[in-house]
């Protein structure tokens, strides 16, 4: 934005001393709660505090940025700027799965967590380079909106509608199921009272004003996250290390852990269910050595993971705010800055976490362990305790493979774990809450609108006036949350489970439609639905029935001594972990190998039946393709929808000369918004 664009918008200009003030007044917030935390006030009442009053910020910026005008509901009347644009798309993404999920894995995966950093930052480069400039001079509403106007008529739009529905509920859920952690753990609620408490926060914050509020919240977000990720990281790294810095001292980190496994090993100790006993090694399977499926799987997740980046709508969303096509592309840049601070900590958070544990947990009598693994030990929406301790040698020491924490526990329980303030753990919870409310907040908007201006506006009744319009947004977007509320405390997941389902979801159903619809002007109507359509159900499909199903095209069609090692399989899993009644059904599949087949049947199709604790016992045992995890399914139907549209197009009527050369026009650099002038001076 200009200079003198700055100057006729006062709030605009004014950006700064705002949010330099609202960053004061939280680091005096957080310095009062350590006062009181040394006055003796209960930790009960200083997580109503942190809680409390940061959603009370959030839902305070959202009430007073409320407005009835369409332009600046659904795309924050396409001014804000680039570096602050950067600030709220980096909060949008770093949801609950970056914020909590994402160190949890690297504690549990050592090496192999590292896909999500690499494909998260990765997608990054493709939507700076492929999409974000080009869409913005587009200059529609919504990802569905430009697939109507890019390929004419409402198909492409509905299909478009579908699997946004689908990956924003998914990942929506997640964020819930974030929330939930939180405020179950610092307000002592039940799980599912939890996760609508949060939803009232998720709520104020995007009913009222749309983008324009989600908007300035997650600039405020953005602000608390970061605090809170960063000050406990260096808290951990002086105490281990003597240096402040985690980033540079996690070498240090990773050495202590090498040999305190290698102690473990040495020792006849073996690793928890879901945890890597080689941190450190990449492509490592459950031998020791090296293990090509793990290789595969690594990089099969890194592309699902960055195609899915470059496909989420919310987060493409964000780049139809901005004023102009430069700040969209320059935001990008911004949004990468900002989300390198955190991805760039948390290998060194989890590492550091897991030195603590490993130094000060394992091998301690049982009866003396520190009173943080009891404020852990509460009921997870999953049907075992955050922290489960099993004393399976009836020895009273505990062992390494007797202590298990859930990765969505790990960055929360971090602070308590290295013995730091319970302020440092308010406020780490006040960031991870930050985190959730942000990203969920997005997608609700994402779903709300999509559901408004692409169905009922664009749809069904294009002469409906803005009023109505904002109330049906409005109500939807009730409707949604209420529903995604109610799945996350009946039937939630992990978080980083659910958010790779997103991924995988958006990128084999848009990603594809929208890099084509830029990048090859050929691109029919036909080829464009048909190539959404092919990589959607061939990737939902997939994910669906290798979760609760199992049945791989080996495993159907031959090969029973596959299935016979499968059921093998259950008997190396700590047995404390997984059920009776699974490894029950495991044993006669294996002894009646003359029924091998119907067992198989039998006992794969009881996975729906197991808890989720199991799922490490699941992803290495069922539905696998070609030895693809569940996870990575996009990985099939990405490639798919390029193909069924470049195919389709070739036999089908190309567009029209004016949209071919009107795609010719967006993918130059320099240029103004195209399409949105004209339909926003009618607005």
């Amino acid at each position: 934005m200009s200079a003198s664009a700055k100057e006729k918008d006062p709030f605009i200009a004014s950006l700064g001393k705002i949010y330099a003030g609202y960053t004061g007044g939280f680091a005096v917030f957080v310095i009062l709660i350590a006062i009181l935390e040394q006055m003796g006030v209960p930790d009960r009442i200083l997580g109503y505090l942190f809680v409390g009053l940061t959603i009370g910020v959030y839902a305070y910026i959202g009430i007073i940025s409320r407005t009835q005008a369409v332009a600046e509901y659904y795309v924050a009347g396409r001014r804000v700027p680039a570096l602050y644009n950067g600030m709220a798309t980096g909060s949008d993404w770093m949801s609950a799965a970056s914020f909590i999920g994402m160190a949890g894995s690297l504690y549990a995966l050592g090496y192999g967590g590292l896909a999500f950093i690499l494909g998260w930052t990765g997608g990054y480069m493709l939507v700076a380079v492929l999409l974000a400039p080009y869409l913005r001079k587009f200059g529609q509403y919504t990802v569905p909106d430009f697939l109507g106007a890019r390929y004419g008529g409402n198909a492409a739009r509905l299909v478009g509608v579908i699997v946004l529905i689908t990956a924003s509920f998914v990942y929506v859920v997640a964020q819930i199921v974030g929330v939930g952690i939180i405020t179950q753990r610092f307000l002592d609620v039940s799980f599912g009272i939890a996760v609508f408490v949060g939803l009232a926060g998720i709520l104020v914050c995007s009913m009222l004003g749309g983008m324009r509020a989600v908007t300035w919240t997650q600039v405020a977000q953005y602000i608390v996250l970061i605090i809170a990720y960063l000050i406990p990281a260096f808290l951990m790294s002086a105490k281990v290390t003597g240096v402040p810095l985690p980033q540079i001292m996690y070498g240090f980190a990773l050495e202590r852990i090498e040999g305190l496994e290698n102690q473990f090993r040495a020792a006849g100790m073996v690793p928890p269910p879901g945890v890597t006993g080689w941190h450190t090694q990449p492509f490592i399977g459950a031998n020791g050595q090296f293990s090509m499926p793990a290789a595969v799987n690594f990089f099969a997740l890194v592309f699902c993971l960055m195609v899915g980046t470059a496909a989420l709508p919310h987060i493409l969303m964000r780049y139809f705010t901005t004023p102009s096509v430069r700040e969209a592309r320059q935001s990008v840049a911004w949004s990468l800055f900002f989300i390198f601070l955190l991805y760039f900590t948390a290998p060194a958070y989890a590492a550091f976490g897991k030195v603590e544990i490993y130094q000060n947990i394992i091998g301690q009598p049982i009866a003396s362990l520190p009173e943080w693994i009891k404020n852990w030990q509460i009921m997870s929406p999953y049907g075992v305790p955050w922290i489960n301790i099993v004393d399976v040698n009836r020895d009273g020491i505990l062992q390494w493979n007797e202590f298990r924490i859930h990765p969505d526990v790990v960055v929360l329980a971090t602070p308590e774990i290295a013995g730091l303030p319970y302020v440092i753990a308010g406020l780490v919870a006040a960031g991870g809450l930050a985190a959730a409310l942000s990203t969920a907040d997005g997608l609700l908007l994402a779903l709300a609108n999509a559901l408004s201006h692409d169905v009922y506006y664009k749809m069904i009744d294009r002469n409906a006036p803005t009023a109505r319009r904002l109330i049906i947004s409005r109500t939807l977007l009730i409707i949604v949350a209420i529903a995604a509320a109610w799945t996350a405390g009946n039937a939630g997941a992990d978080i980083l489970f659910l958010v790779a389902w997103a991924f995988s979801i958006a990128a084999a159903g848009l990603f594809a439609a929208l890099v084509m619809g830029v990048w090859y002007k050929k691109t029919t109507n036909t080829g464009a639905i048909a190539g959404m359509a092919v990589g959607y159900v061939v990737t939902f499909g997939y994910l669906i029935w290798s979760e609760w199903f199992g049945l791989n095209f080996v495993q159907l069609f031959g090969a029973k001594e596959q299935i016979v090692a499968a059921a093998r399989q259950v008997g190396t899993i700590n047995p404390n972990f997984v059920s009776a009644e699974l490894r029950a059904e495991a044993a006669a599949i294996v002894a009646n190998a003359a029924n091998v087949k119907d067992g198989a049947l039998s006992w794969f199709g009881s996975i729906i039946g197991i808890p989720t604790d199991t799922v490490v016992l699941r992803n290495r045992v069922v539905g696998r393709l070609w030895g693809i995890n569940n996870i990575s399914g996009g990985i099939i139907g990405v490639p798919l929808s390029f193909l069924t549209i470049w195919l389709v197009s070739k036999f089908t009527t190309a567009p029209s000369q004016a949209m071919q050369d009107f795609i010719d026009d967006i993918r130059i650099p320099k240029g103004g918004v195209r399409l949105a002038d004209q339909r926003e001076a009618v607005e």
